[in-house]
């Protein structure tokens, strides 16, 4: 209702009590104080009117100056934050705005310069992750910096955990999940590696982890054997929803079940894989190569292997030089993708190079197939399927 005409329907009424004169002015204070807020946000801290909206309905974010909320922003800006890491962090956690820049947020800051963190990186890692900042320095950063700095040694590989899509860590759950996994015989460097790739599943809740941990055992994976605690990663990782459908994806291709659990067994990380990238390259070796998918699964390390990078050029080597007749179609699918780029080159390009110069070009992608006559047509890809699948 509009405030000045509810003060000309009282007047006339000449009912006007004191109780509504200090609740229309009580109302009037609080909007203005509303309304000053969301123009702090959007012109001092970079937020869109939509999130300022949003973000100003938490009832502790009221301030009566701008003089804390300014000398947060300084401090910031002083270490390096840009204004878009700025936004990001109030809209996370707003509540910062109003904390001590000098004995709250500086030692926390300070803290994570000393174990590493580059300027640009700090801030980088902070905006992505301002519970470094809401939380407590003594009671959660300090303890786990400690427990990080036990299992992964350096502090290189702490920032570098860190760095990690690291949200959370509760210290408990770590020791509880630590304890199961030395019990069942992993080793000290695989839990490091599962510490550093994936904190989050070290603080699984308990009982959850357990699970996990029993199906991989289950699945036949030796404890003692580095990919063991990758398929606990996997696993964490992966939704019952997201399991399935990557399952579908590898079907499409004609791969049994069976096949996909024994892809799995041998390279966990094959259902870790975006759907794009499995789609992309098993239509590469599969429908435009020729191999079969049982080659695929039969070294299914090759799938996390950089299509553009690796697997086309090489492919594209061995393309051309079957098609001019230059070597049989008995090489194996496993010797063109699996080899170091030194031995690959040495085998494939260097020896044909007297009768093919234009082979460094197409290893290089400086050439590409089709200028020197060559397609992905269904002629080719029938004598490219001659090629030795295993």
């Amino acid at each position: 209702m509009n405030v000045s005409l509810l003060l000309i329907s009282n007047s006339k009424s000449a009912i006007f009590p004191f109780h509504s004169l200090f609740v229309i002015r009580s109302f009037s204070s609080n909007l203005n104080e509303h309304l000053s807020i969301i123009s702090y946000l959007i012109n001092s801290c970079g937020l869109t009117l939509k999130s300022a909206q949003s973000v100003s309905k938490y009832k502790f974010l009221r301030f009566q100056t701008p003089e804390r909320p300014d000398s947060v922003l300084r401090l910031l800006r002083e270490h390096g934050f840009t204004i878009s890491q700025i936004s990001k962090i109030v809209k996370t956690r707003p509540h910062l705005l109003l904390a001590h820049p000098e004995k709250t947020l500086l030692p926390k800051l300070e803290f994570l310069r000393s174990i590493g963190f580059s300027r640009t990186g700090l801030s980088v890692m902070v905006s992505r992750n301002p519970d470094f900042l809401a939380r407590s320095l003594e009671r959660w950063l300090i303890p786990t910096y400690e427990i990080l700095k036990s299992v992964l040694v350096s502090d290189e590989k702490v920032v570098k955990t860190l760095n990690n899509r690291f949200i959370s860590f509760l210290p408990k759950r770590f020791f509880n999940n630590y304890s199961l996994l030395r019990e069942i015989g992993v080793s000290e460097s695989s839990i490091s590696y599962l510490l550093s790739q994936s904190p989050q599943a070290m603080s699984e809740e308990v009982s959850k982890f357990a699970v996990q941990v029993e199906k991989v055992m289950k699945l036949g994976f030796d404890p003692s054997k580095f990919n063991f605690v990758e398929a606990v990663r996997v696993f964490h990782g992966l939704s019952s929803k997201s399991w399935e459908q990557k399952m579908k994806v590898y079907k499409r291709f004609g791969l049994s079940e069976d096949e996909i659990w024994s892809m799995f067994r041998k390279y966990p990380t094959c259902m870790a894989l975006s759907e794009k990238n499995v789609i992309d390259t098993m239509d590469f070796l599969v429908c435009k190569m020729g191999w079969q998918p049982a080659a695929v699964a039969k070294t299914p390390l090759m799938l996390g292997f950089n299509l553009e990078r690796r697997i086309m050029p090489r492919c594209s080597v061995v393309r051309v030089l079957l098609l001019k007749g230059l070597i049989k179609a008995d090489v194996h699918l496993s010797s063109v993708l699996i080899p170091s780029e030194k031995f690959f080159f040495e085998r494939f390009v260097t020896k044909y190079q007297e009768h093919l110069p234009e082979l460094l070009d197409i290893f290089h992608k400086k050439m590409g197939l089709t200028q020197l006559g060559f397609g992905f047509s269904f002629d080719d890809t029938f004598k490219i399927s001659r090629l030795k699948n295993v």
